[in-house]
């Protein structure tokens, strides 16, 4: 009997040392901050500081006297996003593409706490300081929240609004990716906090992408990198266990903005539903739906895209 009990506890006790062993394996550090900037900036990359401990990353493209286009990016996203439509974009109009705190190039102090209406401040802060009084804004995901609760807002300030497969509506599921079920969970985020996610990003990303082509190795190790900047991964996991401002056909009804909805009808993470659920709450939007296509039209289908976007724009003139 006692043999037994001593082999059981050997046992528990190599499981525990296996368990230990394989948590210390998939650990991964913070990535300093110069070595993501170096690897991810862009040329023409600039820094803002704001209130708060915010040191906004961006980009402030095309002629300055060009009517403004402001995008935000998706959860876990960044500036890079955007980068197929800016390019074309940024001939005609002026662009301006930002990382939220938590994202991408923009750094935080420590501690920093931020809920949506922190990153609805930052695109606030951020447009004031570089002059734009009135623009047109765009947010794809979660940058899709943000674009319409700033409508709601400051609608004083916001020209035209755009909304790609935007967040927003109340759900009861968590999508077709299984990093956000993993996130969903308190005890999911705890395990996960500081190990190697790969696996489910990839998983996620190709939720979003639809077409696994697009789904590359560079794109991942994208991902994955600029979520170990110092202190994102604390502030992604606490949008997860935050409260969200939920879209409501009433608080919408006061958006007066000419708007644009745009959704992948194959969209796995926000159901294409919401697409025209948006239209029908706010007052004269327009909808596109694009067969085959997920969560990030501007990436799968960045010509077709951009270019229904710059025909809708030619039929919305900012005033």
């Amino acid at each position: 009997m006692r043999a037994l009990a001593r082999g059981l506890i050997t046992t528990l006790l190599l499981i525990a040392g296996l368990a230990a062993a394989g948590w210390l394996l998939l650990r991964r550090p913070d990535i300093p901050y110069a070595t993501l900037e170096a690897r991810y900036g862009y040329a023409d990359s600039r820094y803002m500081d704001l209130p708060g401990g915010v040191r906004a990353h961006y980009r402030d493209l095309g002629p300055r006297d060009a009517p403004a286009l402001v995008l935000v990016h998706g959860f876990a996203a960044s500036t890079h996003a955007w980068d197929a439509w800016a390019d074309k974009l940024s001939k005609t109009y002026r662009v301006v593409v930002l990382d939220l705190p938590g994202h991408g190039l923009t750094r935080t102090s420590e501690g920093y706490a931020v809920g949506r209406d922190g990153f609805e401040t930052v695109v606030d802060q951020l447009t004031r300081r570089l002059g734009l009084e009135r623009f047109t804004l765009g947010g794809n995901s979660m940058g899709g929240a943000v674009a319409w609760a700033y409508a709601v807002d400051h609608p004083d300030r916001v020209r035209r609004l755009i909304l790609v497969d935007a967040a927003g509506w109340p759900r009861t599921d968590k999508g077709g990716a299984m990093v956000f079920r993993v996130l969903g969970n308190p005890v999911g985020r705890r395990v996960m906090r500081d190990l190697d996610i790969r696996p489910l990003i990839t998983q996620g990303l190709r939720a979003a992408y639809v077409d696994p082509k697009l789904v590359t190795p560079a794109l991942v190790d994208r991902y994955v990198e600029l979520s170990r900047a110092p202190g994102h991964r604390d502030i992604m996991m606490g949008l997860q266990a935050g409260p969200r401002r939920e879209a409501t056909a009433s608080a919408l009804a006061a958006i007066h903005a000419p708007t644009l909805v745009m959704f992948g009808e194959d969209d796995r993470l926000i159901p294409a539903a919401d697409g025209e659920k948006f239209r029908q709450a706010i007052p004269g939007a327009t909808l596109i739906l694009y067969p085959s296509v997920g969560h990030v039209p501007m990436e799968q289908i960045p010509d077709r895209s951009r270019a229904d976007l710059e025909t809708w724009l030619a039929a919305h003139p900012a005033s």
